[in-house]
């Protein structure tokens, strides 16, 4: 297993910038059955990197994991470390995706963010993968295609 710093840790100091690093994971123990693990963050926060206002999204992040799954309090400072971050939406949805997959190498990932309208308009971004190859492959391609729809 690995160590994990953040669980039970009594104080928990919170991430004032972007903090990839604070990211941890443990071993999955079911790599041979395909699951979904699914996170819904309703919460999360970022900056207009223009206007320096706040941005307010719910976050959905959905993955089969292989070798690795992510310790949920790692992900929420993770997500919280967003909050004095200046990026636009579509950029802060990708950012999540590549660092996930960076630290857990699953099979499948995709990350969507239903972000708060602004001036109107609401924006939506909506980014996946699958190992390339694979059915994994075949599965990100076909959930991008369904992108657009409010069900996510």
């Amino acid at each position: 297993m690995t160590d994990l710093t953040l669980l039970g840790a009594a104080k928990t100091e919170y991430p004032t910038g972007y903090a990839p690093e604070i990211l941890e994971a443990f071993e999955n123990r079911h790599p041979d059955i395909d699951y979904m693990v699914k996170f819904n963050c309703p919460e999360f926060t970022s900056l207009c990197p223009i206007t320096n206002q706040p941005d307010f999204a719910i976050i959905f992040i959905n993955f089969i994991p292989d070798g690795l799954l992510v310790e949920s309090k790692s992900l929420k400072l993770y997500l919280f470390s967003f909050r004095n971050h200046g990026d636009f939406h579509e950029n802060c949805v990708n950012t999540i995706l590549k660092d996930l997959r960076s630290l857990l190498s699953p099979k499948f990932i995709e990350v969507h963010g239903k972000f708060t309208p602004r001036g109107g308009i609401s924006i939506d971004p909506h980014t996946c993968w699958g190992r390339p190859g694979t059915k994994y492959e075949e599965i990100a391609q076909y959930r991008l295609r369904g992108s657009g729809s409010a069900s996510i």
